[in-house]
């Protein structure tokens, strides 16, 4: 079954998409007149703003999820509270704690993380970047599905989004993607479970814009090393190392 999104992949990879909109026709400002009473239109007060009802963007409380890959790394405040069984089961596939199903051999595994090793097979410019499948082509689960979590307070009105990719409602497994751009027409439809911070939002333009396939697939793989879930008290880990260059290699002789 292929997790993908149902008409954004239309959407987005039509060459329409990458052009910019034309601005709004502004139109024909039309000359103020004064009533017959003698108060002008800028005499009559202002309407009630709106801006004091406001509600204040809600604030995840859950743990951190640090995902180390081999372009950088992504950190992302998690949604506890809002999508429960959601954050459980990411960590739990995170930390080896949840069993899960090997796609390729179809065996049960126990006590091993589930993404390790997996990548980012799905990755498009201004829209997201898709991860988690073990296949590597967006047909891989964890041997299950679990149903949404729609919080109405939770919407995708601002980038770094960590949401849950399904093929249709109550398809959640273990794919998820993380938002470039505010992108409100997936509200309702993905379990949102996390928001990143702003470097996080940079990686994933970069990511997104990688060398890519005509199925959206970065052609030199951007790998999930390792995926650290920090609790509220202890200390983000430190960023590995990047790998010891190679030495160039010795002319033949």
């Amino acid at each position: 079954m292929t997790l993908r999104f149902l008409a954004l992949a239309l959407a987005f990879s039509s060459p329409a998409w990458a052009q910019s909109s034309p601005p709004p026709t502004e139109a024909p400002q039309s000359q103020q007149s004064t009533p017959a009473t003698g108060v002008s239109s800028q005499d009559l007060p202002d309407a009630p703003s709106t801006t004091s009802q406001a509600k204040p963007p809600v604030t995840p409380t859950g743990p951190t999820a640090v995902i180390d890959t081999t372009m950088g790394r992504l950190t992302c405040k998690l949604y506890d509270t809002q999508a429960p069984v959601t954050v459980a089961n990411f960590i739990g596939l995170a930390e080896g704690t949840k069993d899960w199903t090997d796609p390729k051999t179809l065996q049960k595994v126990h006590g091993q993380p589930f993404y390790n090793g997996t990548t980012f097979h799905r990755v498009i410019p201004g829209f997201m970047i898709q991860g988690g499948d073990r296949l590597g082509d967006g047909r891989g689960d964890p041997g299950y599905l679990f149903k949404d979590e729609i919080d109405p307070s939770l919407t995708f009105d601002e980038p770094g989004r960590l949401a849950m990719a399904n093929s249709g409602p109550s398809t959640n497994g273990s794919q998820f993607f993380i938002t470039e751009a505010p992108v409100p027409h997936l509200n309702g439809k993905h379990t949102i479970f996390g928001q990143c911070d702003s470097h996080t939002v940079l990686m994933v333009a970069t990511i997104a814009r990688v060398q890519r396939d005509d199925n959206d697939k970065p052609v030199t793989p951007v790998v999930i090393n390792k995926i650290t879930i920090v609790r509220d008290g202890q200390p983000i880990p430190p960023e590995p190392a990047p790998p010891a260059a190679q030495p160039p290699a010795a002319p033949p002789q």
